[in-house]
């Protein structure tokens, strides 16, 4: 038998979870923001002193697996080519199993056409509790050849507590009452849960999994890599984010748009009303330059304030929600000694260290002398400090659930 911690594989984004902030006093920082991926190619001329993020990008849906790849015997819902494709080892008994069932049925509601649910069937059949596993385990792919396997399998887990602590004959008699619900051939059903290709189903997917040496159930791969992480929705809908942020990134550094010598102005549309920016192009070119180019991209476009403190900042600028994403590239600090964070409104790039600005930035609610010389100053709000000040309370921690937060819908420059 494998021993699979040999072979376990953490997604590279994973990582990011565990990095904390450099943070400086006070102690409420800017998060910090780490590259999860470079997927799509956006050719754009290189800018100096502004490059790209060269590193191992997170494995794509198609990448090659650990474990046996998806065949035409493997139960599969969403499209084949979704960005992210969840392979779940499970036990229709199991508890565990069924608040991750529960999980990716939301999962499956929000993103359609991005994320793809494989499901094999693992019955802890030598488990107490679990004798009726494999019984559930037949009756799902009974369902299949009635075209119903993906109801039966929700079903099953959705109302796990209605039949897990019955007897083998009042649960058949269950499932003969649900397969009525679900429009199913009930007398059909039953007929098909002892054919012998289907209880062989069942069995070779149970030895298979424990030749691979799989420790239990749940048991999840994502784009065909190990996850032992958080199995919450939040958790999950993170790493989603990430990846469907990936798809967006660019692969080199942003074109000069911008005029140095001109004057500009953001209007920053929230659901509260409007921010207005004055930007500092002389003294911050290449962070002006960025939030142009991103702006008129429409990365900024619909995103979350992500990070709301009050009294210190209000950050956003990431399309994941997580606070952890980037545009694909980093630049250096631009410190102009003459400004300062001794006011409100203050614009700034968000970073994790020195010369790592990508896409994020705050706005500060008050004064906060201590960011001076540690995070690019490139604009200050004109109006709209109310409108900042009603932004809901947010602080992404992974795992968390948290509020939906205030949407930055749209952001418009203007030139003059």
């Amino acid at each position: 038998m494998k021993d699979i911690r040999k072979e376990t594989i953490y997604f590279l984004f994973l990582m990011i979870f565990f990095i904390s902030a450099c943070a400086p006093n006070p102690a409420a920082t800017p998060t910090p923001t780490t590259p999860p991926v470079i997927f799509p190619q956006t050719p754009t001329p290189f800018v100096p002193e502004c490059s790209s993020i060269e590193t191992i990008p997170t494995p794509a849906a198609s990448d090659a697996s650990l474990f046996p790849p998806v065949s035409d015997a493997d139960m599969v819902l969403g499209p084949t080519n979704a960005a992210t494709t969840f392979l779940f080892y499970g036990d229709f008994q199991d508890p565990p199993s069924a608040e991750l069932a529960l999980v990716l049925i939301k999962l499956r509601e929000k993103y359609p056409e991005d994320l793809q649910i494989i499901f094999r069937d693992f019955p802890l059949v030598t488990n107490p509790g679990h004798e009726k596993a494999a019984y559930a385990a037949h009756a799902s792919h009974a369902a299949a050849l009635q075209g119903k396997y993906w109801e039966m399998h929700d079903s099953l887990f959705i109302k796990q507590a209605e039949w897990s602590l019955l007897s083998i004959k009042d649960f058949r008699a269950w499932l003969s009452l649900e397969a009525s619900l679900l429009s199913m051939d009930a007398a059909q059903l039953a007929a098909d849960m002892e054919r012998e290709d289907i209880i062989e189903k069942v069995k070779e997917s149970f030895i298979l999994a424990n030749e691979v040496g799989l420790p239990g159930t749940p048991f999840v791969l994502i784009n065909g890599q190990i996850y032992a992480g958080n199995l919450s929705f939040d958790a999950l809908d993170q790493i989603i984010s990430l990846i469907l942020l990936g798809e967006r990134q660019y692969t080199s550094c942003p074109q000069m748009v911008i005029d140095p010598e001109k004057e500009y102005l953001a209007v920053l549309e929230t659901g509260n009303g409007e921010i207005v920016i004055q930007f500092y192009p002389a003294s911050a070119p290449i962070a002006v330059n960025n939030f142009v180019f991103l702006a008129q991209a429409g990365w900024y476009n619909g995103i979350t304030f992500h990070r709301v403190v009050p009294d210190y900042f209000a950050e956003t600028g990431d399309p994941s929600g997580t606070g952890q994403g980037n545009p694909g590239y980093f630049f250096k600090n631009e410190i102009d000694p003459s400004l300062s964070f001794n006011r409100p409104g203050v614009m700034a790039m968000k970073n994790i260290g020195e010369n790592t600005n990508g896409s994020q930035f705050f706005i500060t609610y008050d004064a906060v002398p201590s960011y001076d010389g540690k995070y690019t100053i490139f604009g200050q709000v004109l109006s709209g400090i109310d409108v900042l000040e009603e932004l809901s309370p947010r602080d992404p921690k992974i795992g968390e659930i948290l509020p939906s937060g205030d949407t930055l819908l749209n952001v418009t420059i203007e030139e003059r």
